[in-house]
């Protein structure tokens, strides 16, 4: 099968998966917003900064350099060296999950306090802190499949997560109503949990058949000989995303402290980063499914042009991934931006996420462009440029959180997220180029 097919193949794969779990998403957001309301959905929201940056510490880096380095080595036939990758993979993110888990256990209060300064957070901490090791196993299989251009087994994962993670809510809730039990937000943890746990032991399972059939048992000396292949290169990478995300989590804690000296009570200021957050972004980025698909394939396409220098190929690559997303864009932003207010009204029960989805609607072409393009700077190894472009646009974001909310209220934020989405275009664009040129 040519190149094209195979990429052709696995982002039609994603695309059809993403746009599943995005549906079931969409409405399982409903569900938890009429449920447990505005206020509910802006503290079950305050936690996903410490589970992005558990992740990122656990298994982001090494799931990114795995999948590169099985698209190296399955391309030069190396089967052996890839799956030997893969077990050394899952041993140090297990690991280090299991370090970060029993962390956050013992430190949840003084996170919850301190941190996202509210303590109701701190039992949903405690649930989420099991969510790591599952994770972790999780994303390490699915890296190393990516690398092998293979999305079968990870769009299958990724919908048996999703489904897990809805039904079991579902389930304990109506189970729990019957019985004249009522829960709080942390019942959306659980569906974490769940969802993570399902995904992870199909995934070994799996792994485990494949693997039955080529007859293969790594050694233990051959697992040491690759931790440092995987360790080495994904330190810059972890500790760039590391960073990346305790800005994203000052960003997200102080947006709600902004909003109340811009004159709201912490209940409103609270109500409306739920909104924003749990309504409002994850409509704008349901149609992101597709360029998701598209960048996931496209780190392992990157690295393959890049080993046989083929310049044209790249720009190629390049500029029809940066057209066809800015065209999908530019259309989900007019149907956006005309049906936002119907949306929110109808669907969410709120007019003020009409608003925001509206005015949100002129980022998505740059939004839909960006995840592409910072996908291929990954795949050409340039990790510390992508550290470094978005590291800028979360600094012209946090420059909108402090200055511009106190000022304008949540629009403020609101233009910084645009300007910040341009700019991250720019500079990828720029950098795409020019190192297409130079390097290739």
């Amino acid at each position: 099968m040519s190149r094209r097919s195979i990429l052709l193949k696995g982002t039609l794969i994603l695309t059809l998966t993403g746009l599943c779990t995005r549906v079931m998403g969409f409405f399982y957001r409903i569900f938890l917003s009429h449920t447990f309301g505005e206020e509910g959905m802006g503290i079950y929201q305050l936690v996903f900064p410490v589970y992005a940056l558990g992740f990122s510490l656990t298994c982001a880096g090494i799931q990114t350099i795995l999948s590169r380095l099985t698209a190296k080595n399955t391309a030069l036939g190396k089967e052996k060296e890839a799956r030997e990758l893969l077990y050394s993979g899952l041993l140090i993110t297990v690991f280090l999950s299991c370090i970060v888990t029993l962390l956050l256990q013992k430190y949840a209060n003084s996170a919850a306090v301190n941190f996202l300064r509210d303590p109701r957070c701190e039992d949903l901490l405690i649930l989420l802190s099991y969510v790591f090791p599952f994770a972790a196993v999780h994303s390490c299989i699915c890296g190393y499949y990516f690398g092998r251009k293979e999305t079968g087994i990870p769009a299958v994962s990724q919908l048996l997560e999703q489904s897990a993670r809805i039904a079991g809510v579902l389930l304990i809730y109506h189970i729990g109503k019957s019985q004249g039990v009522s829960f709080q937000i942390s019942l959306a943890v659980i569906g974490l949990i769940l969802g993570e746990l399902a995904s992870s032991s199909f995934c070994l399972y799996m792994l485990r058949k494949q693997e039955t059939r080529r007859m293969h048992t790594p050694s233990f000396l051959g697992l040491a000989r690759h931790a440092p292949k995987l360790l080495v290169p994904s330190l810059p990478l972890t500790g760039s995303r590391v960073l990346l995300n305790l800005l994203q989590s000052t960003e997200a804690v102080s947006i709600p402290l902004k909003l109340q000296l811009y004159g709201m009570t912490g209940r409103e200021a609270l109500s409306v980063y739920g909104v924003l957050t749990g309504m409002a972004l994850p409509c704008i980025l349901f149609p992101s499914a597709l360029t998701n698909s598209v960048s996931t394939m496209l780190l392992p396409e990157v690295a393959d042009l890049q080993a046989v220098k083929d310049r044209s190929g790249f720009l190629s690559l390049v500029r029809k991934t940066a057209c066809s997303c800015i065209a999908m864009g530019s259309i989900c932003c007019v149907f956006l931006f005309v049906t936002g207010p119907w949306i929110g009204r109808w669907l969410f029960h709120s007019s003020l996420a009409g608003t925001l989805i509206r005015t949100l609607a002129f980022m998505c072409p740059f939004l839909y462009t960006n995840g592409t393009l910072i996908s291929m700077i990954n795949g050409t190894g340039k990790t510390s440029v992508t550290f470094l472009i978005n590291g800028a646009s979360l600094s012209l974001r946090l420059f909108s959180v402090f200055l511009l909310i106190p000022l304008f209220g949540i629009l403020g934020y609101l233009w910084g997220m645009l300007a910040s989405q341009i700019l991250v275009f720019l500079s990828c664009l720029i950098f795409l180029i020019r190192f297409s040129g130079k390097r290739l």
